[in-house]
């Protein structure tokens, strides 16, 4: 008489949002396969018959995006093809008591803070032995790497401490233990992600520590390029700048969102900073550090936002001829401080102002780009795709920025590792280029026993 086999539970963990959803998904994929459970991260072959969705709630289309995806779960669930739905992160932080009352097919609902009792609900324990451990979801060569949870920041237009909470610092000697694990994985690069890299410090030494992390992270073995992300602009501490200019291991790189320059905007989103200010920084960035690669990312179609004040972030745009730059339309969130005002620009002209200014940010870019011809970069190779190889430069962070691509037909390349590429042409984000030294592929199986 056969006996009927019992099913082994297989946790399928999906991430929405940014990159801060993806490391707390490591860490919640890393306490689960501790405890001995199958887990694997954004099944292709959606097969895991448990499902964890971590959600994210910034803005509209992102809040779209988590709905639709737990409704499409939902259904799975009611339709028999998975057992449970657990709906994780900061739109369930967010808007709990909402998505309760209306997808009602989900077995739990947790928020941003909540991940002992999400294990608990998964039947695994907290293990705080595993600080620092994570199950990694990007390419074995880089990482995500979280210094601090939360903000203080009061920005109108933001509703992450809604969702985060007030800023908290991880101290200096837990991360370089958490990037001394990840190096022993093969992790070449780390890129430094928190809601502001500038506050960094000031709630536990009482002083911004960010230099410091940045002297102490580059006297871990194996860790080649330290990438700065998030940084808010008033208050940057400058002593970043001299590490940068002198630790090799800091990537000429930060990502320091502006959201516009119009002053009476600034105040209105509570920036803390004015036009000449904000002038002022970034060209006291290019006069320390002038390899430096600056990104930012601004809002267009915030309440009051006129052709005028447009016309000032056009202007201003052409005249800081920033190597990265992306744009967003201004979203209406309830509970910041902005929602109290008239959303008053419309949907069809917040459009079109986005497309006119990425199309200004195009064209530098391309212009920026024209200079690269010729000369010789150090890459970091990510992936094959196709007949090409896809790398970046110093300059560049994954899925954000410019690609440097290389003919698979003509070259091979080992992906994960640092290559010098000599770039022969450019677009108006891509480089194309050849290894200035030939790397030879290596030997299969078939052909040694041939």
């Amino acid at each position: 008489m056969r006996t009927k086999t019992i099913k082994k539970n297989k946790i399928n963990v999906v991430t929405l949002g940014c990159s801060k959803n993806v490391y707390d998904s490591e860490v919640l994929m890393g306490q689960l396969k501790a405890n001995g459970k199958e887990v694997v991260h954004e099944d292709e072959n959606d097969d895991g018959n448990i499902v964890v969705i971590n959600t994210c709630g910034f803005i509209g289309k992102a809040k779209e995006e988590s709905i639709d995806t737990i409704l499409h779960y939902a259904k799975r669930k009611e339709a028999g093809e998975i057992d449970k739905v657990f709906v994780s992160g900061c739109l369930s932080e967010r808007y709990k008591p909402d998505l309760e009352a209306e997808i009602t097919n989900v077995d739990q609902y947790f928020g941003t803070h909540d991940l002992p009792n999400l294990l608990q609900a998964l039947e695994a324990d907290y293990k705080h032995e595993l600080i620092g451990e994570r199950l990694t979801t990007t390419p074995k060569h880089y990482a995500y790497l979280k210094i601090a949870e939360g903000c203080d920041r009061p920005c109108s237009f933001c509703a992450i401490p809604l969702m985060r909470g007030k800023h908290v610092s991880t101290p200096i000697e837990d991360i370089v233990t958490e990037a001394t694990k990840l190096a022993e994985k093969g992790i070449k690069e780390v890129m430094l992600i928190a809601q502001d890299l500038t506050y960094y410090g000031l709630d536990i030494y009482k002083k911004r520590a960010l230099a410091d992390l940045l002297e102490a992270l580059a006297k871990v073995e194996g860790i080649e390029w330290i990438r700065m992300h998030y940084a808010f602009p008033t208050g940057f501490p400058m002593d970043v700048l001299e590490v940068m200019k002198r630790e090799p291991k800091v990537c000429n790189y930060l990502d320091i969102p502006l959201q516009h320059i119009n002053t009476e905007l600034l105040k209105s989103m509570k920036r803390g900073t004015t036009h000449e200010k904000t002038t002022a920084l970034i060209h006291k960035f290019r006069e320390v550090v002038p390899e430096m690669a600056i990104r930012t990312t601004l809002i267009v179609g915030y309440p009051g936002e006129t052709e005028e004040m447009f016309q000032e972030l056009k202007d201003w745009i052409e005249e800081m001829r920033f190597e990265r730059m992306g744009a967003f339309e201004y979203s209406h969130e309830e509970n910041t401080g902005a929602y109290v005002l008239e959303d008053d620009v419309p949907a069809e002209v917040k459009f079109r102002r986005v497309n006119e200014i990425m199309e200004i940010q195009s064209q530098i870019s391309w212009e920026l780009n024209q200079e690269k011809i010729g000369k010789t970069f150090r890459c970091l190779f990510d992936r094959k795709d196709g007949e090409f190889f896809y790398g970046r430069t110093e300059s560049d962070s994954p899925d954000v920025d410019n690609d440097v691509i290389v003919d698979a037909k003509e070259h091979y390349i080992k992906i994960g590792e640092f290559i010098d590429i000599k770039i022969h042409e450019a677009g108006d984000y891509d480089l194309y280029g050849t290894p200035t030294v030939k790397q030879e592929k290596p030997v299969s199986l078939n052909q040694k026993r041939k």
